[in-house]
């Protein structure tokens, strides 16, 4: 629809306008908030009982769980070994994580590991000793397992014009292994937080529309070639589409949220046992927090809240500058990746998600971005370049919301211009488009972006 606009607008010399609704980021969801507190409210039509449930979830997602035995045995059962002790230490106000600073200790990032092959449904093989996750806190006398830097790699470059940017690479040091060296062949990356905003309404896209939207061998001759990443439902022992996290390598907000509860913060679920990789004796000495230690009650309280949060509404979407930037984005090809409308299907149990118009300028597929941005570790069928279209909206009120400006993947680019210019492989044409714009034409798209 965009693309057309723009057409119109050439071809009359009209203005672009703003299309009904373009506020409304999550349809009838949308809430309108842009303060610090944006990300953390319920959908807009969310019923009563979800209401309810909403502050409870919100309390397990947000309050710090403890080491086993506690004094509230439904909190207990931290670690041994975890990340962080609360998803809210990661997801600050439900927002995004940044990766340290200087000498910073990771506080809202993690590194995946894991040894080249494929486990029995083709997920990553985790490392003997530790998994397929670092932890570099422990409860109690057991050990960390290592601690983890970051170093960063100036990168220069310039735009079209001959105006000079820097952008940075991470150079992650792992240090302290308390249980043995790691495999000269180890595949490592560094990942942040995601914001936690319009999860439920990702959700409710029917595969079909997804599987519509994927090009596979660029039929039509774009250069892009989005597919979908099929990964191991643990809930119904079968292979489905992911469409979580940052290799789509989630099926499902219920395995993301419990995966998050194992990996992160060493507690067991419905879905996931086994918080202490083997070989850890001192890990697996302590007490547990009961079996589960993540009750299926409180698990499924949490995935209530993670549903539940809505996206807020865009902002100045009648300003020329943002709508000169709309029609930029997508003459430039960022929205064939970045699609900017979808629409959910029936969400049962939840019908408050169900049958609205979305624009979370995603396609929830894999696409190659070069090597510039690989981490070299395959997860399911994503290979070490690929990595699922991250949801854009809510992006404008980051730097309010999680207190910085830095994206993608691993935190390495501060704001949407330094994100852009990481792009390549399929995107690299767009990526070219904007560095070669007049800066006029670069900072309406970043107007635009900041509107999201």
């Amino acid at each position: 629809m965009q693309r057309f606009l723009l057409i119109a607008a050439l071809l009359t010399g009209c203005a672009p306008t703003a299309e009904p609704d373009e506020e409304l980021s999550g349809g009838g969801t949308t809430v309108f908030d842009d303060t610090a507190m944006a990300f953390g409210h319920a959908l807009r039509n969310a019923n009563d009982e979800q209401r309810a449930a909403f502050p409870v979830g919100n309390s397990f997602f947000t309050d710090a769980w403890v080491s086993a035995p506690g004094s509230v045995e439904t909190r207990d059962g931290l670690g041994p070994v975890f990340n962080a002790s609360a998803c809210a230490t990661c997801h600050v106000r439900d927002g995004r994580g940044r990766p340290p600073e200087a000498d910073e200790e990771m506080i809202s990032s993690l590194v995946r590991i894991s040894i080249p092959g494929e486990g029995p449904h083709g997920e990553p093989v985790g490392v003997p000793g530790y998994g397929d996750q670092l932890q570099p806190r422990a409860i109690r006398d057991v050990p960390p397992e290592a601690s983890t830097r970051v170093t960063w790699e100036p990168v220069p470059g310039a735009y079209g014009d001959g105006e000079a940017y820097e952008l940075r690479r991470p150079r992650l040091t792992i240090g302290d292994l308390a249980f043995g060296p790691l495999p000269a062949d180890v595949l490592t990356s560094l990942r942040v937080a995601p914001p936690t905003i319009g999860l439920g309404l990702l959700e409710c896209v029917p595969e079909a529309a997804l599987a519509a939207l994927e090009d596979p061998d660029d039929a039509d001759g774009d250069g892009v070639r989005g597919r979908a990443n099929h990964v191991w439902d643990a809930a119904s022992s079968t292979v489905v589409r992911g469409r979580f996290g940052w290799k789509a390598n989630q099926p499902s907000l219920a395995q993301q949220d419990r995966g998050a509860f194992l990996g992160d913060m060493g507690l067991t679920s419905d879905l996931f046992s086994g918080e202490c990789a083997p070989g850890q004796d001192a890990c697996a000495a302590e007490p547990s927090g009961g079996e589960p230690e993540v009750s299926p009650q409180i698990a499924e309280l949490v995935d209530t809240y993670v549903r539940l949060l809505a996206p807020p509404a865009r902002r100045d979407v009648e300003d020329a500058e943002v709508l000169r930037g709309r029609d930029l984005f997508a003459s430039m090809g960022c929205a064939t990746c970045h699609a900017t409308t979808l629409e959910t299907g029936p969400c049962p149990g939840f019908e408050e998600l169900s049958g609205h118009r979305i624009h979370p300028y995603t396609d929830l597929l894999l696409h190659d971005l070069g090597e510039g941005l690989a981490d070299g570790r395959p997860d399911f069928e994503a290979s070490g370049s690929e990595w699922r279209t991250p949801p854009l909206w809510g992006l404008g009120l980051t730097e309010r919301v999680s207190g910085h400006d830095r994206m993608l993947h691993d935190g390495r680019a501060r704001g949407p211009a330094e994100a852009i210019l990481w792009h390549g492989g399929e995107a690299e044409a767009a990526r070219e488009r904007f560095r070669t714009a007049s800066r006029s034409e670069r900072a309406a798209l970043l107007a635009f972006l900041a509107s999201l």
